[in-house]
């Protein structure tokens, strides 16, 4: 009985636990499916571009053959040739004469991607555009569709991207559609009052229902002159939907015990066809590491968590593996579910029970905890969605309790609560996360340092999430501000030339004043870990070491961005002071 109606340049994002029927709302606009019941009615003469969770393709043709058979150019899609090539080429396809056959599951995605965005349309309508996209890919497609003319509709679990682009967010709920104007920001505001609202209303009913209750088990000789209304009313009380309120409960697992030897890497190169991923790459891990992993596809970033696990050897180096760890791999791709198997049945395979600062907790809890309530843990894995499988695949993992979780695009598939949960997870999560990402806002929400695959085959560090990488980027980039500049000869400018009044911060300038408070905060924190670490380690001479010269290059960096925030701090007081 879902109703709703869609503007004209309206730009809409659908959001809901996986399998409440996302994509299949998209497939319904798009005439790729039927409803049982109802309309859908459209204006004369609408063009729609449709880009499906999984694109088909003729595998005989090449890639831009592809793109422009589905590109709906008509007869003047030729003349789109050139747009073509320049957009497969932004989406990291530059060679675009490659047979679609041996393209990647990501590699197709993306033609598919750029497929939809080159079609002619007034409504474009997308699902999980962003996944098996790289962060610069992402940031071009958010620039691209916050300037695209027409309506859209998505679905993507990307919660940076739903800010930047959305005006609308549809919620499915329970086979309802909630529709609230506003982005996700303000979604969750909204969302929380009409919860407050809901719960409120409940409260009231449960109470009225009680008193109803008490009535109607009165004696026989009250019972023999109830007024029907009344009784009617008792009974619509008793049959309605009621309201639970959503649980937030805390996992905080307790993994295998972690020794004093983590992970240990060496002078690790890695190359593939002449091409080197990564050369050089020496760290060692500390036990409660949050890393993320980002860079370009393609570049090693998949390889080299596998060289971690032993799945792959290294050109040169060592990986040293205390003997303590267990490790828990959650990879791109699903590993092979036996999909005659229940649900409760495939994660009891993992493990019975799981421990926890608050006891032991049951398979059964824990499926209830990931979105699988009583009807579904006992339903075939062959009756889930693509997503669901993702999450039950992830829930598997962590139910054998490993002190080492790795998660290769975890974002990837997964809906937003459950990207929530898992959030909550990692925070009382005591052992070590690897995790790849394109997700900027899971990055700055888990992890405490980048790595970041450069041009060179080097692999650069940064302390804090995506945001404080991205300001660390701007600083290499950027010259300082304020630096002294050589005066400019007197014949460039008469005399009576006076330098122009800046009235504000530059648009990156206010990012970096906005991203520096954040990045202080975290160095003073890691600061004080490593005197807390300094202290333990006394009677370890090499680790000593290199505890000293860490807290070194954080306080220098520490005393930098201070400065530098000083620094924007006095350029914004005399920016006020001219304007008055």
């Amino acid at each position: 009985d879902v109703s709703l109606g869609l503007e004209d340049q309206e730009k809409v994002g659908i959001i809901g636990v996986n399998g409440t029927g996302k994509s299949t709302i998209l497939s319904l606009i798009a005439g790729r499916d039927e409803a049982d019941e109802g309309t859908i009615t459209m204006r004369t003469g609408l063009r729609v571009s449709y880009l499906p969770q999984d694109p088909s393709f003729d595998p005989e043709l090449t890639v831009l053959e592809n793109t422009m058979a589905a590109a709906k150019g008509g007869d003047e899609q030729w003349d789109i040739l050139g747009e073509a090539v320049a957009m497969l080429g932004r989406l990291g396809i530059t060679d675009p004469d490659l047979p679609m056959k041996i393209l990647s599951g990501g590699q197709r995605k993306r033609a598919a991607l750029a497929a939809a965005l080159l079609s002619p349309c007034d409504l474009l309508i997308l699902d999980e555009p962003t996944n098996h996209l790289d962060h610069d890919m992402v940031e071009w497609l958010q620039d691209w569709l916050s300037g695209y003319r027409g309506a859209l509709i998505m679905v993507t679990h990307d919660r940076y991207f739903l800010d930047e682009v959305t005006s609308t967010i549809w919620e499915i709920d329970r086979g309802k559609i909630y529709s609230y104007n506003a982005n996700y920001e303000g979604y969750l505001q909204k969302k929380q009052e009409r919860l407050d609202f809901a719960l409120a209303s409940e409260r009231k009913m449960e109470a009225l229902y009680k008193q109803d209750l008490a009535w109607m088990m009165r004696g026989a000789r009250a019972r023999s002159t109830k007024q029907k209304a009344h009784i009617q009313r008792f009974e619509a009380l008793r049959d309605r939907e009621k309201i639970v309120e959503e649980r937030n409960a805390v996992i905080s697992s307790l993994p295998t015990r972690m020794g004093n030897k983590t992970i240990e890497i060496s002078d690790l190169s890695k190359s593939f066809d002449g091409k080197t991923l990564f050369r050089g790459f020496t760290y060692t891990f500390r036990k409660t590491d949050r890393i993320g992993i980002i860079g370009p596809n393609g570049c090693g970033k998949s390889t080299l968590v596998r060289i971690l696990l032993g799945l792959l050897p290294p050109d040169t180096g060592k990986v040293e593996i205390g003997q303590t760890l267990t490790f828990g791999y959650f990879s791109q791709e699903n590993e092979a579910l036996d999909e005659s198997m229940r649900v409760i049945d495939y994660v009891r395979d993992g493990a019975e029970y799981i421990r926890t600062q608050d006891g032991l907790v049951s398979a059964t809890s824990m499926c209830e905890q990931f979105l699988f309530d009583s009807a579904s843990q006992y339903t075939p894995i062959a009756s889930l969605s693509g997503g669901e499988k993702r999450r039950l695949y992830l829930l598997r993992i962590l139910m054998e309790s490993p002190n080492v979780l790795i998660l290769d695009e975890p974002t990837n598939d997964l809906d937003i609560q459950t990207l929530q949960i898992l959030e909550d997870y990692l925070d009382h999560f005591a052992g070590i996360v690897i995790a790849i990402s394109h997700d900027r806002y899971f990055l700055d929400r888990v992890v405490n340092r980048i790595f970041s695959f450069e041009e060179d085959g080097t692999l650069a560090q940064s302390e804090g999430g995506y945001e404080d990488y991205r300001l660390h980027l701007l600083q290499r980039e950027e010259p300082d501000s304020l630096a002294v500049q050589p005066p400019a000869p007197k014949t460039q400018a008469p005399r009576s030339h006076q330098p122009k009044v800046k009235t504000s911060l530059s648009y990156k300038e206010q990012r970096e004043y906005e991203a520096l408070e954040g990045t202080i905060e975290s160095l003073t924190a890691r600061s004080k870990e490593l005197d807390d670490e300094i202290r333990s380690a006394s009677a370890d001479y090499t680790r000593l070491v290199e505890l000293t010269t860490e807290k070194e290059a954080v306080e220098q960096q520490l005393e930098a961005s201070i400065e530098r925030y000083l620094e924007l701090e006095e350029m914004i007081e005399t920016i006020k002071n001219q304007g008055r």
